[in-house]
């Protein structure tokens, strides 16, 4: 092919590649965010999203997760734009950056409200996001992690549709990682998901969480202890049985000696996990005592 013809697609490939970078970047400060949505930025990001150069498309879907991230508006512009549709299809079609960006997008659109959530969901994103808790890449199912935490955290419903697609086993699975950041936040979402209902909370603890987050208890991470006694608490709240579940899997004497963590979330969150026990009843009560609760 001659220079003649290959060189204004080479001009064009350059200037798309140039015009998504710096969307990208203006979009990482908020005062540059009203102007670019005046400018009309969704409807000229949305085809990029299946732009034929890698890199094109990941900026772009960087850029609609910033946008997106933003606030409640920009989220609702990304699922008017008929965007969720092309970044579900491409989640399993493409490559692990651009999963990263666009997991990024649906838990930025998702974060903001049970409605903007369930239009995530209404997408068909969950069984994506499932199937990316299953990826080699640790920071793909990450990212997969995060949009399924902020997905199931606003009701019981949406909670329980991250569930029938079968994603409890595969967090639990996440929390044995050894990446730091992957056990945080699946533990966060597990917890998100236990909070609701106690069934929920049943749904997590068959999959064999339970025991994994008290072995982690004596974690040195903090951020991690704060995920794991949030979580252990949002299953021992809802019930005597869900108490004693908890118990079982030896979480005393450990996670009182997080009431003496520097970390004042580790505190707080062990100490309202240990109430939610011993409220239960007399017996639990005394169990935490015996332990060296009282002392």
């Amino acid at each position: 092919m001659s220079r003649a013809v290959l060189a204004p697609f080479e001009a064009y490939q350059k200037a798309r590649v140039q015009f998504v970078q710096t969307v990208a970047e203006l979009a990482t400060r908020p005062q540059n965010i009203d102007a670019l949505q005046s400018a009309g930025v969704m409807a000229l990001l949305r085809p990029l999203l299946l732009d034929n150069v890698p890199s094109i498309q990941q900026s772009a879907a960087l850029a609609l997760g910033r946008l997106a991230n933003y606030s409640d508006d920009l989220a609702e512009a990304v699922v008017s734009n008929q965007i969720l549709p092309q970044l579900v299809y491409s989640l399993s079609e493409q490559n692990r950056f651009y999963k990263k960006a666009a997991a990024f997008v649906l838990r930025a659109v998702a974060k903001h409200s049970p409605q903007l959530a369930q239009a995530v969901v209404d997408s068909g994103a969950v069984d994506a996001l499932v199937v990316c808790l299953e990826e080699f890449d640790p920071s793909v199912k990450e990212a997969a992690c995060w949009a399924l935490g902020y997905i199931a955290k606003h009701t019981p419903e949406l909670a329980q549709n991250v569930v029938d697609a079968g994603a409890v086993p595969l967090l639990v699975l996440c929390v044995q990682e050894p990446e730091l950041s992957l056990k945080r936040i699946a533990a966060s979402a597990l917890s998100d998901l236990a909070k609701h209902t106690p069934e929920l909370a049943n749904a997590v603890y068959e999959a064999g969480a339970v025991p994994h987050m008290a072995a982690l208890i004596s974690h040195p991470d903090g951020p991690l202890k704060r995920q794991v006694c949030s979580c252990l608490a949002q299953i021992a709240k809802h019930s005597v049985d869900h108490a004693e579940l908890v118990v079982e899997a030896d979480i005393f004497p450990k996670i009182l000696n997080c009431l003496k963590d520097v970390d004042n979330l580790v505190r707080k969150n062990a100490a309202t996990c240990i109430r939610e026990i011993a409220k239960q009843t007399t017996e639990l009560a005394k169990l935490i005592v015996n332990a060296g609760g009282a002392a």
